[in-house]
């Protein structure tokens, strides 16, 4: 239960950072807290290292095809409404990884299982 507030309370937090600087708020998202928080959890709970430190390389690898929707959104957002821009971008973000999924498996890495 405790680690719920905890995290809920980031994401309280940052939304209100947000409100009041939008600069600030930014940052604030952009760190990984919610990665470095799981990190956490999983060695208080007594995950393996191998869990942890699978679950740090998996989540550079998912952040990439995320990256672009935060240039894709503003733009799409100051021409169309927020739903449309929001759904687009987030469309736009599964198509990526799929795409970065099938180019990393001639890499021999498989980001989806």
């Amino acid at each position: 239960m405790f680690k719920y507030l905890v995290t809920a309370l980031i994401v309280i937090v940052v939304s209100e950072f947000a409100k009041r600087n939008d600069q600030l708020g930014a940052l604030m998202a952009a760190v990984p807290l919610v990665t470095v928080f799981t990190l956490v959890w999983l060695h208080i709970e007594g995950q393996s290292p191998e869990k942890i430190v699978n679950h740090s390389y998996y989540t550079f690898w998912y952040v990439l095809p995320t990256l672009p929707m935060f240039l894709v959104f503003p733009y799409l957002y100051s021409k169309l409404s927020f739903w449309p821009a929001l759904i687009f971008s987030c469309l736009l973000t599964i198509l990526l990884f799929g795409l970065l999924s099938l180019f990393m498996k001639r890499f021999s890495i498989s980001l989806m299982g």
